[in-house]
């Protein structure tokens, strides 16, 4: 959906392996639905069958929404018992269906599909070497390049999950990784467990998922989150294998915290911490640290909804719903002309006069970012009637780019970048404004480790020199 003041991740990862020989099409296609708030500019799936030709692999990339891409009749044709997924965002430049994941790579070996969540940092240098070695890229993502690094390192190791070892001691940065090679599923996290992936259990089949809440949407048990670090390896001799020779004291995890925050649905787990109960928890801790004396707390829907609760809860002030979300607007809804008065904000949101008129409202949203939607959604409270708004915001204030795979934009273009807090209130015209502070965090995840660069300018692995996103993205 093309708010350009709200944070996009970039993509979500599914794999199965039915050991029992069944066709894994149409669980790889619910899964996806259930990862779709994670990326909604394509979507593919790829499956194999294990007992069919080795290196046969069917697959089906499309631009757009997992149920506008694929029909029955396509799934149909997708018959094997073995499956990867992908739902992808972008950043700026590349949204071509070229770069749609999975990606089918045919080498010596035999055939990788993969599938791909996070960024690089080191990208560009890897793919410079491999271009004066001969490669040649069909795409402009970071995941071509972890594909041929797993794929050259196959040559020289007896595995492919000992290549997928060998090549996770060059790659540097985020990814959780879901690889299918012609008898295995394997995936993989970066050791600092930037983004997540977890393990499920269906009858005979294993899945591997971004999120739990893909694996209750197809009825699979929920069995662990893979480590940060560890390669695990799927197959019906050994069933689930682990690799933890690349994995890092749990003090240097760095799990991105947006993950709890904004980017996952409320009903998911991840690394063993509900969603939902970390969003009430930033909401409890706002009322706690930025008490205001108010009528009503709101949420901008959807995702400021869970902290509004928590708000109300912590503070005895009553929750209530102020706006009313249009929920059939797509990602590619015909933009409205500037000199219309009608704005994408006024699209998909309006306030509902009867439950803001004559009240003093606190209002709480996931992050500012820019500050354009904010500003906007102030003022349609104030029309609807609202004697005071004040905005409460669920996570600390943006003042550093994101090289891990958000798209926090470059510094100049975040409204917190040079600008007091009073400063920003005023921007946005609210009459008090608060952050939740820094040190919340870990406290909001049950005291895991979180990567908070964004905030703080001080990134658990060193930065690039260059800007590595727009071309090289995932």
């Amino acid at each position: 959906m093309g708010d350009p003041d709200k944070l996009r991740e970039e993509c979500g990862v599914f794999g199965i392996y039915d050991f029992a020989g069944g066709d894994v099409s149409s669980a790889v296609y619910y899964g996806l639905l259930a990862l779709q708030h994670r990326g909604q500019e394509s979507c593919g799936i790829a499956v194999s069958d294990t007992k069919g030709p080795k290196g046969k692999v069917l697959s089906a990339k499309e631009m757009g929404l997992v149920n506008e891409s694929f029909t029955p009749e396509m799934l149909e044709k997708l018959k094997g018992d073995i499956g990867v997924g992908h739902v992808r965002y972008s950043t700026a430049g590349s949204s071509t269906r070229e770069n749609a994941q999975p990606l089918v790579l045919n080498y010596v070996k035999g055939t990788l599909g993969l599938a791909h969540n996070g960024n690089l940092i080191n990208a560009p240098e890897l793919r410079h070497e491999l271009e004066y070695t001969g490669a040649i890229f069909q795409t402009t993502i970071d995941s071509e390049v972890i594909a041929y690094h797993i794929a050259r390192e196959r040559l020289n190791t007896n595995t492919v999950e000992a290549a997928v070892g060998r090549a996770m001691q060059k790659i540097k940065g985020a990814y959780s990784l879901v690889i299918m090679s012609p008898r295995k599923l394997i995936g993989a996290r970066d050791p600092f467990g930037f983004r997540p992936l977890c393990i499920g259990k269906r009858e005979d089949a294993y899945v591997l998922a971004s999120e739990t809440c893909a694996l209750d949407t197809i009825g699979a048990q929920y069995i662990r989150d893979v480590l940060p670090g560890e390669v695990v390896t799927i197959s019906p001799e050994k069933g689930i294998e682990s690799d933890t020779s690349h994995c890092i004291s749990d003090k240097e995890h760095s799990r991105c915290v947006f993950e709890y925050i904004y980017f996952a649905r409320p009903d998911s787990y991840i690394d063993g911490v509900s969603v939902y109960n970390s969003r009430i928890l930033a909401g409890k801790f706002l009322a706690m640290d930025s008490p205001v004396e108010a009528d009503l707390v709101v949420g901008v829907p959807e995702s400021g909804n869970c902290a509004a609760l928590g708000y109300s809860l912590q503070s005895g002030i009553p929750y209530g719903q102020a706006f009313v979300k249009n929920s059939y607007v797509g990602r590619t809804f015909i933009k409205p002309k500037q000199k219309n008065r009608e704005t994408s904000v006024q699209v998909k949101l309006n306030a509902l006069k009867e439950a803001v008129s004559g009240k003093r409202v606190i209002m709480i949203d996931d992050s500012i970012v820019r500050g354009t939607t904010s500003d906007r959604i102030v003022r349609m409270l104030r029309e609807a009637g609202a004697k005071e708004v004040h905005m409460r915001v669920s996570s600390p204030p943006f003042l550093w780019p994101c090289y891990f795979g958000t798209d926090v934009p470059a510094r100049e273009q975040l409204i917190a970048y040079n600008r007091s807090i009073e400063e920003i209130c005023e921007v946005i015209g609210a009459d008090s404004l608060a952050y939740l502070k820094e040190e919340r965090l870990e406290e909001m995840v049950n005291g895991l480790g979180v990567c908070k660069g964004c905030f703080s300018g001080t990134y658990p692995l060193v930065p690039p020199t260059e800007d590595i996103r727009g071309d090289y993205d995932m």
